[in-house]
């Protein structure tokens, strides 16, 4: 296919075309190689190192693992003078990648945007924030100019409409599906012009939503990415408390100082983990086969619009169900005087170390392979043969993840990654079930269903990994 750039285009025939149906391009995430290993040897382990975490914590007093997560080491203070002045840099970016998307090049592996935000934002950002902790609060490119627009004009939150508090933080549940369907189920989410459209859009419709209801209003409630990254920022061990200090923890300390979440927190959590689990599993022969479909002869996502949409909500359904379940009859086995609402606002956030394994393990590749791709194209955002940074000329080194060594070490950091995943989330239940039941037999017994609900999606997960899919 011929690359073509958009300098010739008029901005209208950008928009015209960028919303008719194109070709499907290759997606970071896609696996492009078959990992023929022993995996029911990892399967049956990985179950059983979740299982043994389950007894062994079982057996440990509630107040040993209370002061184990209690300690702190503190650091420095960072104030948002700083903050604003990054965030201002991450605006003027963001509007150079979205000018690039409309008037560089088409290919999607030369153009910085589909690169940037799919495999930097996305896939490695997420990481980040399990990592250093809350990044995108400083990165996200609405603050600084949101602080800019209420010095200039006099924007007061305290006079901005107010949200029900009803309203949880469903807006962003709603537009974090959407943009799980626009990366998953549309045809053509790499396609430069297609994505700065939505990009631009969606950064308009955020800040417009902003000055209306206030930064602080709208962000945990309607910010899709900012709810998302704010609740994996609770698993690292990177804190910063009101007064901008920060601090070193335990890793998933900072789950434990949340509070339960709300209906609409619960689901937003579920449909996090759902929509990576969904991503891995359409791309299997498994799940091709359903719909009859030969996964030599893959027709395109635009044939699967449908199938994939119904997949996705499907998943979501379905692991939303059954942690409920697992919930309500760890509460009937315990004999607990607790509502199951309030239990299962506590115990999702046992979800936080499972969606971040499964992002590591799901984006790998992508992050290895494509993020060199991102690097490149960056130093020259607009094919007019810039070098900004010196690596618009970088060798890119695909064969990373090819060969039979590289296979197996993939696979062991995936599997990995998953295993460890499961059983901090094990060690974050056992916490909140101990301060849900303060008898330690009650809560191991409140705790059990979960456990076989982790020990399943455990080895769903290692399943995944190892199942053929289509490249």
């Amino acid at each position: 296919m011929k690359d073509l750039d958009g300098r010739g285009y008029s901005v209208w025939s950008a928009l015209l075309t960028s919303f008719l149906p194109t070709r499907a391009f290759a997606h970071a995430s896609d696996r492009g190689h078959v990992l023929l290993l022993p995996t029911g040897y990892y399967l049956v382990g990985g179950a059983v190192a979740v299982a043994i975490s389950f007894l062994v914590l079982a057996q440990l007093p509630t107040d040993w693992l209370d002061r184990f997560w209690r300690r702190r080491l503190p650091l420095f203070t960072l104030d948002d003078g700083a903050r604003t002045a990054v965030s201002l840099v991450s605006f003027a970016g963001f509007a150079t990648l979205v000018a690039s998307g409309l008037f560089g090049s088409r290919d999607p592996l030369s153009n910085p945007l589909p690169l940037v935000i799919w495999t930097m934002l996305w896939a490695g950002l997420t990481v980040m924030q399990g990592i250093f902790g809350d990044l995108w609060s400083w990165l996200n490119p609405w603050f600084g100019p949101y602080r800019l627009v209420s010095r200039l004009f006099g924007v007061n939150e305290d006079r901005a409409w107010r949200l029900p508090n009803w309203i949880g933080c469903w807006p962003a549940l709603v537009l974090f599906f959407a943009f799980a369907w626009f990366e998953l189920i549309d045809p053509a989410p790499d396609d430069p012009a297609r994505l700065a459209w939505a990009a631009g859009l969606y950064w308009l419709f955020s800040f417009v939503a902003m000055l209306l209801f206030g930064y602080r209003a709208w962000n945990p409630a309607g910010e899709a990415l900012t709810v998302f990254y704010s609740m994996v920022a609770r698993f690292a061990p990177v804190e910063r408390d009101e007064n901008g200090r920060l601090g070193l923890c335990w890793p998933g300390a900072k789950l434990f100082a949340a509070g339960p979440l709300s209906a609409s927190g619960i689901a937003f959590l579920l449909l996090a983990l759902s929509s990576v689990s969904f991503d891995g599993l359409s791309k299997t022969f498994f799940w091709l086969g359903l719909f009859g479909i030969n996964p030599l002869e893959f027709p395109g996502r635009t044939a699967m619009t449908g199938s994939g949409t119904l997949g996705l909500v499907l998943t979501f359904a379905m692991l939303a169900a059954i942690f409920l379940l697992a919930v309500w009859l760890g509460r009937l086995l315990a004999g607990g005087d607790r509502p199951s609402g309030h239990a299962a606002g506590l115990l999702v956030w046992s979800i936080v170390p499972i969606a971040l394994a499964y992002h590591i393990a799901h984006y790998m590749t992508a992050l290895l392979v494509d993020g060199q791709y991102a690097l490149a194209s960056l130093s020259d955002p607009f094919a007019l043969g810039w070098n900004l940074f010196g690596t618009a000329d970088m060798a890119i080194e695909a064969g990373i993840v090819a060969g039979a060594e590289s296979a197996w070490w993939l696979w062991n950091i995936q599997a990995g990654a998953i295993v460890l995943g499961h059983v901090l989330a094990v060690l974050v239940a056992h916490g909140f079930a101990a301060r849900l039941n303060p008898v330690p037999a009650r809560a191991a017994l409140s705790q059990f269903p979960l456990t076989l609900l982790m020990i399943a999606y455990t080895v769903f997960g290692l399943w995944l990994l190892a199942t053929p899919t289509i490249g």
